[in-house]
């Protein structure tokens, strides 16, 4: 299996090119930017690259950078990502083409040498792989950034039934309350979501997008 690595960090550089050629892989190319990163994804077509979030010149997102910019110049490149730290961000960004063949591993996973080569072997045959501190952390944002948790069960019922394309009446009928009840259940939903604009059916929509999206 042939593999890129970009890591600015020298020691941990060179020991990852050790390790994968202690365990039959072929390291195609070691770099400690972005650009190179770029560069040797698009000349090598590696079956898996190895990238640190943080490298120079900033140390902040340059490694994340080049990788989702490498995915586009080589579609689907598989790409596993290093980080000392969660940082969820970065971990969206990863995930937002939905391609899949990414990975996500805090460092300290390298230590663990068999569930690291597993995780490498399993984003280069297509699978996404996250940590599972990085999976904890998606899981408290989302909830914490979804506006839909502020709804009721019922709410949430009401606006279920309204993806379903059911005007209130017919809502109604299928929860065995009054209309007035299903229309103070709607109102409140468009509060809960700011929605404050005045036509109600382009409320409606809006609200039934947000469910969706949730």
């Amino acid at each position: 299996m042939r593999v890129v690595i970009a890591d600015d960090a020298v020691l941990l550089r060179e020991g990852l090119v050790r390790l994968l050629e202690e365990n039959d892989f072929t390291v195609v190319s070691a770099v400690a930017d972005g650009p190179s990163l770029v560069k040797a994804i698009v000349e090598h077509r590696p079956d898996v690259s190895i990238v640190d979030v943080r490298m120079p010149p900033s140390h902040t997102d340059e490694g994340l950078r080049a990788s989702v910019e490498a995915r586009l110049q080589v579609p689907g490149s598989p790409i596993l990502v290093l980080s000392q730290y969660v940082e969820v961000e970065y971990a969206d960004d990863l995930l937002a083409d939905r391609r899949g063949a990414v990975g996500y591993l805090l460092k300290d996973r390298v230590a663990e040498v068999a569930e690291f080569l597993t995780a490498l072997r399993q984003v280069a045959g297509g699978a996404t792989v996250l940590d599972p501190e990085v999976v904890a952390q998606l899981l408290v944002r989302r909830r914490r950034d979804d506006p839909l948790r502020a709804l009721t069960p019922r709410e949430r019922e009401v606006l279920g039934l309204m993806a379903e394309g059911r005007s209130n009446n017919a809502i109604a009928r299928k929860i065995v309350v009054t209309d007035g009840a299903v229309e103070k259940h709607v109102r409140n939903i468009f509060t809960k979501l700011n929605l404050h604009q005045d036509e109600e059916q382009h409320r409606r929509v809006l609200a039934v997008l947000t469910y969706l999206q949730g």
